[in-house]
């Protein structure tokens, strides 16, 4: 059983947990993933990994609130259990060999992107990080960003925080302005990423984009959480998440990513009702 020790509401529909997993802690790397199971009844879900501590043992993971599962999850407070957390799984984000980085996140995607900012901040890479949400009160992890970042810029959709707009923009104006960037790393949603990748593909720059298809097993055994790459198909639990974005399809990505959509919000909406008579 692995002991939640910290629990932290970041936004409304944004939760942190540090779980207490010593062997997971001693070999995680950012861009790597775990999959959990809340009890024994429950379902498998991949969450990134957010972070770790390895003298402490601790494994940080941060999850949006969007089906049945993380409702769950949400519901357990510090000193519960979870029954399952198995990894580290998936391949690290490559980190080595770069001067200048421009990491771009998206919602709740900058937790997947900031333990990779850390890590190029700590090996000396020039990290300029470019997020966006939705409005002020979706932000999350922002002193962290700033604490790793040689360059910041804060965007939002409606700006009512940062600047208005979308992330694209300030990532076109760098370049513009003569970044020379040897790689962009995006992780967030879907469309996000491919837009991130029609702005740095025109000027050659590698992009790095992280996905996050529907994953059962984590092993390469179910095909559940298949792409297309390059013309070929590759599975994001052994061959990811990170991808080159220029040979990731993403529309074919985007209409698998939906088919699942008016299930998880059914499957959401009964997990609140069963939380709510409970509570009754």
């Amino acid at each position: 059983m692995y002991k939640i020790v910290k629990k932290k509401a970041l936004n409304p529909t944004v939760t942190l947990m540090e779980i207490d997993a010593p062997l997971i802690a001693k070999k995680a790397q950012p861009g790597q993933f775990i999959i959990l199971r809340v009890d024994e009844d429950g379902e498998r879900i991949p969450l990134t990994v957010a972070g770790y501590d390895r003298e402490k043992g601790t494994v940080r993971i941060i999850f949006q609130i969007v089906g049945a599962t993380t409702e769950k999850l949400n519901h357990l407070n510090e000193g519960d259990c979870l029954h399952d957390f198995v990894g580290p799984l998936g391949v690290p984000t490559h980190t080595d060999g770069y001067k200048k980085v421009c990491v771009v996140g998206g919602g709740v995607g900058c937790a997947i992107a900031l333990p990779i900012a850390e890590k190029l901040h700590e090996l000396g890479v020039e990290v300029h990080s470019i997020v966006g949400f939705r409005n002020k009160d979706l932000v999350i992890l922002e002193d962290e960003f700033k604490a790793c970042s040689d360059k910041f810029v804060m965007m939002t959709d409606d700006g009512s925080y940062g600047r208005k707009g979308v992330v694209t923009a300030p990532l076109e104006e760098m370049i513009k302005a003569g970044e020379n960037y040897d790689l962009v790393i995006t992780i967030g949603p879907l469309i996000m990423m491919k837009f991130v990748v029609k702005t740095t593909k025109p000027y050659n720059i590698p992009t790095t984009v992280s996905m996050n298809p529907i994953m059962i097993d984590g092993t390469g055994m179910c095909g559940g959480c298949r792409l297309t790459v390059g013309g070929e198909t590759k599975f994001a639990c052994v061959d990811g998440p990170d991808f080159d974005g220029f040979q990731v399809d993403f529309d074919e990505a985007m209409k698998r990513g939906a088919m699942y959509k008016d299930f998880e919000r059914k499957a959401h909406s009964e997990a609140c009702n069963l939380f709510k008579k409970e509570v009754e």
